[in-house]
């Protein structure tokens, strides 16, 4: 009957027997340098893959929260807007002297640099240096509000300072009705 052969001996095993016999070969100097210089690679290593990358991202979590929540803002106006958009459709339609009114008391978000008039069932608003937010609050304005939108429009922008000049022509369902 043979012999059972040896089972192979892993590596790790291996590497630290070889590495023990090395090291015993070292005067007892050089085995501090060694053992220092691995501590340091070690240290060295340890924060290079876990640490930094850790409190790098601890850094940067403030500017990160900050992004989110004006993110977090900007959609629940867009959530606040649509809800509002699709109690409207559900809501009684208005007059046309009701939407009238409504343009005429949104006029006031232009800061004065809108001119309104109604020609018939087409209201036709004039715009003379409008800022680009004061245009776009007054539209969001108007949509709500007098449910009316722009069908034509004709305009123009400046860069100094950035600003909207031209005519609006506007048209809803409320406006075709003869109250």
């Amino acid at each position: 009957m043979a012999s059972p052969s040896p089972s192979p001996t892993p590596l790790s095993v291996r590497l630290t027997n070889s590495l023990q016999t090395a090291m015993e070969r070292l005067s007892p100097r050089e085995r501090i340098a060694v053992t220092a210089t691995a501590w340091i690679v070690g240290i060295f290593l340890l924060w290079w893959v876990a640490l930094a990358p850790a409190i790098q991202t601890l850094r940067q979590a403030p500017a990160q929260h900050a992004q989110i929540d004006a993110q977090l803002a900007s959609l629940r106006a867009m959530a606040s807007t649509a809800e509002a958009v699709r109690s409207q459709n559900t809501a009684q339609p208005l007059g046309r002297t009701e939407a009238l009114r409504a343009l005429e008391d949104s006029m006031g978000t232009l800061g004065g640099t809108g001119q309104l008039s109604v020609v018939g069932d087409r209201p036709s608003v004039t715009l003379r240096g409008t800022s680009p937010e004061a245009l776009a609050t007054w539209l969001a304005r108007v949509r709500l509000n007098a449910r009316l939108t722009p069908v034509e429009a004709q305009l123009s922008g400046d860069t100094t300072p950035v600003s909207w000049s031209g005519n609006l022509v506007l048209a809803g369902p409320s406006l075709s009705g003869g109250n």
